[in-house]
Parts: structure tokens; sequence; C-alpha cells
């Protein structure tokens, strides 16, 4: 793993201004490179709408295969995963006019060095001006923890922001950001442009499942992506992932509502399909997904800024 060699005070200012003129703030979009910050699903138009590669087929589908399909559903594009085969994904996306929102990104922080996928530098560079984000997945404890993640994401943010690309840290169940609180914290501390925070919906029933109103008002100044998908309501803390991670329009939680709510407290940036574990036939399981977003669409739930 990479040992980041952390900013300077005056490196970091000097980074901060390139953020915020390279990135045009992201208040506006983590995605303002490419594609429209809202596209069409049927009479409505929604915010975009993604599926992360765990249900397109990553690790076995080609690059192309997997666009193919989004493009077929009616999806926006892709969550991708990690820092190798980019090139070959953007190919493949860029012919079936699709967009990568994201790339999920491993950093650890607890110990005497913190450290990020040593591939990062070159996978920023090869998405330039794409808007991706880079999704941090934070992984460790202690007491350096906190520390180690302001100033790692600093400079992970400085790198992206040379290549007009947004930093979001990803809520996950058991890592050091694990809540949405946690993510907004960290945004509000790192204090960047290009820094954003993220909501997700199966990582939020694992830990808290409770006063989503009141965390989500507060969160969302930051929010910049979330994700979704079916679920079960009742005890979510004590589910499995097989309850909590479904295809969308599947399991008895509403999240209907959920998309409801954010679009009442102001968010109009991309939404991704979570698709971790999702038994059966992936196609069927994405075509499941995107019709029941296009009934939200349909109703009004989501809604033009």
């Amino acid at each position: 793993m990479l040992e980041p060699s952390f900013l300077d005070r005056r490196t970091f200012l000097q980074h901060v201004l390139t953020a915020g003129a390279a990135v045009a703030g992201l208040d506006a979009a983590p995605c303002t490179a490419r594609g429209p910050e809202l596209s069409a699903h049927g009479a409505r138009r929604c915010s975009p709408f993604f599926a992360f590669d765990n249900g397109t087929g990553r690790g076995v589908l080609p690059p192309e295969q997997q666009a193919k399909m989004l493009k077929e559903l009616g999806y926006d594009g892709i969550g991708y995963t990690g820092t190798q085969a980019i090139p070959q994904m953007l190919e493949a996306l860029d012919r079936h006019e699709l967009k990568m929102f994201s790339t999920y990104v491993r950093a650890d922080v607890g110990k005497e060095k913190a450290s990020y996928d040593p591939g990062l530098p070159a996978a920023v560079k090869q998405l330039k001006g794409r808007g991706t984000a880079i999704w941090l997945h934070i992984v460790g404890k202690g007491a350096r923890a906190q520390r180690q993640t302001v100033e790692l994401v600093r400079e992970v943010a400085a790198m992206a922001a040379d290549n007009e690309l947004p930093v979001i840290t990803y809520p996950h169940t058991g890592m050091f950001v694990e809540t949405v609180e946690d993510s907004a914290r960290i945004a509000k501390q790192v204090n960047m442009p290009n820094v954003g925070a993220s909501f997700n919906l199966c990582h939020w029933l694992k830990v808290d499942g409770d006063q989503l109103e009141t965390r989500l008002r507060k969160a969302v100044p930051y929010l910049r992506l979330v994700s979704i998908n079916g679920a079960d309501a009742g005890n979510t803390r004590q589910m499995g992932w097989d309850r909590l991670i479904q295809p969308l329009g599947a399991g008895s939680y509403d999240v209907a509502a959920v998309v409801r709510l954010l679009n009442e407290l102001g968010y109009r940036h991309p939404v991704g399909l979570q698709c971790y574990n999702v038994p059966g036939d992936r196609r069927a399981n994405l075509q499941t997904s995107i019709a029941a977003w296009q009934r939200m669409c349909a109703a009004g739930i989501q809604r033009d800024p």
C-alpha cells in the first residue's frame, strides 16, 4: 500500500483554491464534467441512477457486456470498484454513452502510517475531467484514526482536484467511517470544495435504523452520493445482508419514502443501486430494480429542482 506524504500548509491551501476552480463546487453535483445532472426515466426527470458493479458482473463479464446490459435496461452508468482496468471500462461506457459515477477505493488508518490504494494516483489521471467520485471506504480504528483520516482525505482531494474529480467518504458498517454522520463530519472537517459525504441505505439500516429524517437533515448539505436497494422492515440491526440488500422494489421496507425524503430535503445528486450478494440472475435483478426506480419517478417521488 502507498504511504501518503501529507501536504504542508501552503500546498494544501493551493490545492483548496485549485479544487474550487476545477470542480465548480460539489454543491452543484459530483459529476459536473460529463453528462447532465438530471436524466430522463419515463415521463419525469430524475436524479441519475447507476448500478454498483457488484451487480453487473464485476470479475465475470467483460466491460463491454456490462455496459451494454446497463444501457439496454436504462441505467445511466456504473459504480466501479478499485483502481485497476479503468481505461477498459471507460471505453466500454463511452461506447454506450454511460458514465462511471464512482470508483470504490480503500484507505487504511489507525496504524503508524495511513495508506490508500497504491493505484489511486494513476487512476485519478485516467479519470481526469469525468467527474467520477473517488468513493473512499476507510478502514481502521484507534487514537490516530481521526487525525489520519482528515489528513488522508485532504491529500486525496488535492490529487483529485488537479484532475477535476470529487472525493466522497463511504459509510460502511464496522469501518472508521461507519455512519452518514461520520461521513458528513469528515467532509466538514476537511473543508475542501471537492469533498462530500454519502448515505448508504443498507449500512444505515444495519447500524442505525432510526431517526432517518433527523440524520439526513443534518447531513444533506454535504451529501453528494446516495445508495439504495430493497430491504425488509423490522429490527434491521439484527438482520443479515440477505434481508438488508435486495433488488429495489423487493422487501417490506419503504424505500420510496427514503427517496421522497431526500428529494424534499433538496438532494439532487446521483443515486446508486447496491447489489452486494443479491442472488439470482443479474439481468433480471437489474430489470426489477430499474422498473422500481422508474415507478418512483413516474409517481413524482423525484422532482425537478
